[in-house]
């Protein structure tokens, strides 16, 4: 018995990745396509950006035979694609920098915030739905889902403004900004992301909660629960063992929607907390008009859209059979 459940566990992982993978390719390179599509369609070129408006076209032909962009379209596509699949995004138009470097400085720093953001989101949305659906109708209930409903509203610049007055002017608790590698320390790392990481949290909390509220309520009226209850099982084990795991299904794929948008929609909160993020150099890349690194900021995107949902979707997997079997 034992053994064909964990033929059919197994069974189902594989799949789940089959599935993964299978979208994931035709996405990547037709993602990679259109983005590439871009700067063709938007008649931007190193050499308008190098020379000015008033360059010759001689002297603009010359530089773009430097970049290669006298060469048929499918042909450049095909050599950026080749490095792209070896991590390479090619060359800064405006500073020359090698673009994967830039990008992973900058997500190096966004993954840290936008991690801690998603860790403190999930604990405390899990703790907050549990509590109002075990205490549904209640004064605690109501309080619960007015404070989910007033911080899902608040923008995260605005949390993170009132977090700054708080804890580092008015308390001198924490660091106003700034960014310290967790390499360096994790004392000096937290400090400087705890902040911006509490005010991008708040959405995180109010959908987690809010969904996991609906789960387990409506859960606790299925006949499997009764079922239990005749047989003896404690509330505990009711709940650990049947109630929760049919009921986080939906706000853990929420997950999967929020973090790549942690990620990548942080500009603002960013340069409050003076951060070089991810966010911020996709935002600075665009407004230069530096293809290659807006290139690679898109590419980057929609790998950690793809990759972040595999993950969710092998842990409801193993958390929420149930949920898995509707995807």
């Amino acid at each position: 018995m034992q053994a064909d459940r964990a033929v059919r566990a197994g069974t189902r992982f594989l799949a789940t990745v089959a599935r993964s993978v299978a979208i994931f390719v035709p996405v990547f390179f037709v993602a990679t396509f259109v983005t590439f599509a871009l700067r063709a369609m938007s008649g931007l070129s190193p050499a308008r950006l190098q020379l000015g408006e008033e360059a010759t076209p001689e002297a603009i032909h010359n530089i773009e035979s430097l970049w290669g962009l006298d060469q048929p379209f499918l042909v450049q596509y095909w050599h950026w694609l080749s490095g792209v699949l070896h991590g390479q995004f090619g060359v800064s138009w405006v500073n020359g920098a090698d673009v994967s470097t830039l990008i992973g400085l900058g997500l190096g720093v966004s993954l840290s915030v936008a991690v801690l953001a998603l860790v403190i989101g999930t604990v405390l949305g899990l703790g907050l739905g549990t509590v109002a659906a075990a205490r549904q109708g209640t004064w605690l209930d109501r309080a619960i889902t007015g404070f989910v409903t007033v911080v899902s509203v608040m923008p995260p610049f605005v949390v993170g403004i009132v977090l700054v007055e708080i804890f580092a002017v008015g308390l001198g608790l924490l660091p106003s900004g700034g960014y310290i590698p967790a390499t360096e320390g994790i004392g000096p790392w937290l400090a400087h992301v705890i902040l911006p990481a509490l005010a991008l949290s708040f959405d995180v909390v109010a959908d987690v909660a809010r969904q996991l509220r609906t789960g387990l309520v409506s859960a606790y009226r299925e006949n499997y629960v009764v079922g239990a209850v005749v047989r003896g099982l404690g509330p505990r084990r009711i709940f650990f063992r049947h109630v929760l795991r049919n009921a986080v299904g939906p706000a853990l794929a929420t997950l999967g929607i929020k973090f790549p948008s942690l990620v990548g929609a942080s500009v603002v909160t960013e340069w409050i907390f003076g951060l070089q993020g991810f966010g911020r150099f996709a935002n600075d890349s665009a407004q230069a008009g530096d293809v290659p690194a807006v290139q690679g900021v898109l590419v980057v995107s929609v790998v950690l859209v793809v990759v972040f949902n595999l993950l969710i979707n092998i842990i409801l997997g193993r958390v929420a059979p149930a949920a898995q079997r509707g995807v």
